[in-house]
């Protein structure tokens, strides 16, 4: 049986899964609910387990399935590996090695990618993936959270920006509308890059980046049109808007927070409202188009997907608005409204899907 059999996506698939489930709890218990956990190591994973272990391995899969290429799927193989040895308690080099080799192949794919078919978007997409390799040197190395962490999120902003950037060929943007896309990733990246010498000052300039980014994308993305149909494309382009403001809001508060991004509510309120707010929102959009491409189910759309679409961004709405009151037990019950939405999320899936093989 080849890796690439439908038999080992839905494993990986099944790993993404169980680092979701478990970064869920870590993140409730880092909320300071009262859980049991495993070790007392286990609430310092929940962002490796959400960004590699979730987000590499589906990403990873979804890039590998596209390729067609075997050495593809050691991102998503590489990328679960990485989470497991995380909840396992190993030392966060092991974990941070695995991912860096993975994000590797991430900027590999998408070079093979570009060499097929060159395009712009697949450069931004290299970007992403290189960005991924030094954000997991950087927790290599120095093991702070909110050391590396920025540059996860220009992975995960800049490889949907490249998606996103790849639809928007159909309109045929004009020189300078495009031109304008490129500058924002540059702010961007030049502001990751400057978090080497001066970290306030480089969260700041990304911050500018991220928020020219979300205006590029209100502007000039497909979403409008998407919004004016029925069923799926509109609910897509729903998510699409929210995540972009979501994205527009967490730039506003890197820009104001700066000197905040190490600890505390103010820092959870400028992670969670792009991981949240932007990242799940894209997530809860394209499942339904990017769950049958990789595993052949069907995932036909139901008017309940805007139950968990909404109650993800009221919930964030109350715990981002607990952050910056420094209100402690708005930002708890926030966040387990979180929770609820992504699981509310995953059981109205596999309804659905359950549904699609009935109707085969």
């Amino acid at each position: 049986m080849s890796i690439n059999s439908n038999r080992h996506r839905l494993f990986l698939i099944a790993l993404a899964g169980i680092s979701l489930l478990t970064g869920l709890w870590a993140g409730l218990a880092r909320m300071s609910w009262l859980l049991p956990i495993p070790n007392s190591q286990f609430v310092l994973v929940h962002g490796p387990l959400m960004v590699v272990g979730f987000l590499g391995t589906l990403i990873g899969l979804e890039r590998a399935v596209a390729l067609k290429r075997g050495w593809a799927y050691g991102i998503p193989v590489l990328s679960s590996a990485s989470a497991l040895s995380a909840l396992l308690a190993a030392p966060p080099q092991l974990a941070a090695s695995l991912a860096a080799v993975a994000s590797i192949l991430m900027v590999a794919v998408f070079i093979t990618l570009y060499r097929q078919y060159p395009s712009e978007h697949f450069i931004v997409m290299a970007l992403s993936g290189l960005g991924w390799f030094v954000g997991n040197a950087r927790w290599f190395m120095e093991g702070a959270g909110f050391v590396f962490v920025p540059w996860w999120v220009g992975f995960l902003v800049l490889m949907i920006a490249g998606e996103r950037l790849e639809l928007s060929r159909l309109r045929q943007p004009r020189p300078l509308i495009r031109g304008a896309f490129h500058a924002s990733v540059a702010v961007i990246l030049i502001g990751l890059g400057y978090s080497f010498f001066d970290f306030p000052t480089a969260l700041r300039l990304a911050g500018v980046g991220l928020l020219l980014l979300a205006l590029w994308l209100l502007r000039y993305d497909l979403v409008w049109q998407s919004a004016r149909q029925a069923g799926l494309p509109r609910f897509m382009a729903i998510c699409l808007i929210a995540g972009y403001a979501w994205l527009a809001a967490g730039g506003i508060l890197w820009i104001g927070f700066a000197q905040f991004f190490s600890a505390g509510l103010t820092y959870d309120a400028m992670l969670h409202a792009i991981f949240l707010g932007f990242v799940f929102s894209m997530i809860f959009a394209h499942a339904p188009i990017i769950l049958p491409t990789i595993t052949g189910l069907r995932l036909p759309f139901q008017k309940v997907f805007y139950l968990h679409a909404g109650l993800l961004h009221l919930s964030l709405l109350a715990r981002i608005s607990g952050d910056i009151s420094q209100s402690l037990s708005l930002q708890q019950w926030g966040g387990l409204l979180n929770v609820v939405a992504v699981l509310l999320f995953l059981i109205n899936n596999v309804r659905a899907v359950k549904l699609g093989m009935k109707t085969l």
